[in-house]
């Protein structure tokens, strides 16, 4: 099985390019100096944790719950690998969870008109 996501990663690879070079310059910087190397590491703990956070109290809200989890172990990720790996993880396991919803679905609207249902008005009708 091929990865449907695989072009968009590639083209968000090369526009990312740039802003990893910047990011890379300025982590090193901040490397250098022990304690502000530890401030910057709590700092992005506590952001990333509280948005992970907020963002699991929203899911059973309407909006975007899983956008924000995503969004906080995105922050995370940046110092911490197995919060890359689990978002990774999640991603591979969300592609598949709508490759398969839409054959779901692809197949449900072929048996319907294969039984010549039409939907009209919210009712099926024979």
């Amino acid at each position: 099985m091929t990865d449907p996501y695989a072009e968009d990663a590639a083209r968000a690879h090369r526009l990312s390019r740039g802003f990893g070079r910047f990011a890379a310059r300025w982590r090193e910087r901040i490397r250098r100096r022990p304690w502000l190397n530890t401030v910057y590491r709590v700092l992005v703990t506590t952001l990333g944790v509280l948005v992970v956070v907020v963002g699991l109290i929203l899911v059973p809200l309407p909006g975007p719950g899983w956008l924000i989890v995503f969004i906080g172990l995105t922050i995370l990720g940046t110092e911490f690998h197995w919060a890359r790996r689990l978002l990774g993880w999640l991603r591979r396991v969300l592609a598949r969870f709508w490759e398969r919803w839409n054959t779901w679905r692809a197949a449900r609207r072929a048996r319907r008109e294969a039984r010549g249902e039409r939907r009209e008005g919210g009712t099926a009708t024979p």
